[in-house]
């Protein structure tokens, strides 16, 4: 019989934050269980109570967790070598209108 404890370390506004989160915490070999409520699951629900997920991981590895989530909502793992002011022009896309796919 499985004896795990799960700890809530976070929750969140919807399923892409909930599962920014799982990654991050996996990246650091964290077991991670994502709980929403099943109507907002059904529904596709990204707001409000319906959207909101638990992110639970494991007791023994809830105070690593935190610290990690604390990490990431600071801002810790910012990428700031992407210039996100840089605009693509449509000459830098490689599109091939004869096939009409990527070459």
């Amino acid at each position: 019989m499985n004896d795990i404890k799960w700890e809530v370390v976070a929750e969140v506004n919807g399923g892409v934050q909930a599962e920014i989160m799982r990654g991050l915490l996996e990246a650091q070999k964290i077991p991670v269980f994502l709980s929403q409520e099943g109507a907002g699951r059904a529904m596709g629900m990204d707001i409000g109570e319906l959207g909101s997920v638990q992110v639970l991981v494991p007791s023994d590895k809830a105070a690593l967790a935190s610290e990690i989530i604390q990490e990431y909502f600071s801002g810790k793992y910012e990428n700031t070598e992407i210039d996100s002011t840089q605009n693509i022009e449509d000459d830098d896309v490689p599109w091939d209108e004869q096939d009409q796919g990527y070459s």
